[in-house]
């Protein structure tokens, strides 16, 4: 670490016309006088949740030993594999509220409690009524020290309206965050509008206006290349090396949407899909993370969640060798060549989410990565995509070192223990506890060093 004596606040931005660059933690943003790391100077924690939908191929996602020190990944995890100290298997955890929703199909009861532990109220109309998630009871608290609350990103439709699985509101399938009871939280799945969310904007959500102002600028960072260069003479090498390798990534993230928006240009346009949405599921996730992971290295938020595909998803994967549609298939049967196909995809999935493991682990920050100071929960509300069941549930933890979370480990819960459990234990290593939180009845063990 280089210390200088010139100090610059930590929430400094870069300004210019329509648009405000968010900086990384650079050594510069710690006082010199007070600093003995970038940790001790910027106790940073946060917390990302990435769900999957229609349930999951199960006999690929439990390790097949005891409960206990982690000796291999199980198949669907196994991208992780380097990273396996960070992750921590979560076995018989509940979601007995998906049961007590009276009415509507179990894909929809899945997404709308998984983050909320109490059932909803049935309609497919606008009149929703469900709760408060954990995401958003931490966003609250923490929103004071960031640009935004929460980010909610996601693959597929982001509808809110109409009847999506069993005559129950889309609100409750395709997002997995509710401000309040009646508000749920659409995600973005449009890379270009995420970027200017995060970056600025045209002034006006109008099409064409967005288009002229990217015909304008050739690169938003353009637009603060003066005080870019400013910069650059008061900042250590230390400093001026990792501002250089952002400035890259902001850039590069520039160049894949525009390019896939060029592309979209050139083909019949996809009904619900908007433009710069890259056609490749893979490129389309890969670029979502990296704008996830821009929008945690500056700060601009703390808390995300993130749903790699919206339940009852029909999409197919021909890609990887599954031509079938994601939401049949999922209806197994218990046939081996289906679970097969079927884990294919749930592996799919999580090689996205490892991406971004792998990503946050290369940024540094303070004595260690982001990784350690970021907690992400990855998993869905349906265990056995035949059966709907919603006990036993899919859960890892991963990340979270400066939270305590002691990874490597298999760790098995007794029968019926509530989902919401997990939840309240993860808002207390976010400092923010509460007393209650659905349908809980305590918080979680082993699952701190």
């Amino acid at each position: 670490m280089f210390i200088t004596r010139t100090h610059l606040p930590r929430r400094t931005v870069l300004r210019g016309l329509g648009a405000t660059v968010a900086l990384p933690l650079l050594d510069a943003m710690v006082p010199a006088a007070t600093a003995q790391s970038r940790t001790a100077a910027a106790p940073i924690k946060r917390f990302g949740v990435f769900y999957v939908p229609n349930g999951m191929s199960m006999p690929y996602w439990y390790p097949r030993h005891a409960p206990g020190k982690l000796e291999a990944l199980p198949p669907t995890l196994r991208s992780l594999e380097p990273f396996r100290d960070r992750v921590t298997i979560c076995g018989g955890l509940d979601d007995e509220p998906a049961n007590l929703v009276r009415g509507g199909g179990d894909h929809a009861r899945s997404a709308g409690t998984f983050l909320t532990c109490v059932p909803y109220k049935m309609t497919n109309g606008a009149d929703v009524s469900n709760a408060v998630s954990v995401d958003q009871i931490a966003a609250r608290e923490l929103q004071n020290e960031t640009q935004l609350a929460s980010l909610e990103l996601g693959i597929e439709s982001n509808a809110m309206v109409g009847n999506c699985d069993g005559g129950a509101s889309c609100a409750y399938t395709n997002t997995i965050a509710w401000r309040t009871p009646t508000t749920p939280l659409p995600i973005e799945n449009d890379p270009r509008a995420v970027f200017e969310r995060l970056f600025g904007t045209s002034g006006s959500t109008d099409p064409e206006a967005r288009r002229a102002r990217m015909r304008r600028d050739r690169s938003i960072l353009d637009l603060v290349n003066d005080e870019l260069r400013g910069l650059g003479t008061v900042l250590g090498p230390g400093d001026q090396a990792r501002l250089d390798e952002y400035v890259e990534a902001v850039r590069d993230i520039e160049r894949r949407i525009t390019m896939a928006e060029e592309q979209s240009a050139r083909e019949l346009p996809v009904v619900n899909q908007p433009v710069g949405v890259p056609s490749d599921y893979a490129e389309h996730a890969k670029l979502m993370m990296d704008l996830l992971a821009l929008a945690y290295q500056t700060d601009l938020t703390r808390i995300s969640t993130f749903m790699l595909a919206r339940e009852v998803s029909g999409r197919a994967y021909p890609e990887i060798g599954v031509p079938d549609s994601h939401h049949p298939l999922s209806h197994h049967q218990d046939e081996p060549a289906k679970l097969n196909r079927l884990h294919l995809i749930n592996e799919y999935h999580f090689q996205q989410f490892a991406y971004l493991v792998a990503k946050l682990d290369a940024i540094p920050e303070g004595d260690g990565s982001m990784l350690d100071s970021t907690l992400f929960l990855y998993g869905t509300g349906i265990s056995d995509s035949n059966t709907h069941f919603h006990d036993d549930l899919p859960v890892a933890l991963v990340g979270g070192q400066n939270a305590g979370i002691a990874g490597g480990r298999y760790v098995r819960y007794p029968q019926d223990t509530p989902l919401a459990n997990l939840h309240m234990t993860i808002l207390e290593w976010l400092g923010t506890p509460v007393e209650a939180f659905g349908d809980s009845n305590g918080k979680l063990g082993q699952l701190t060093a």
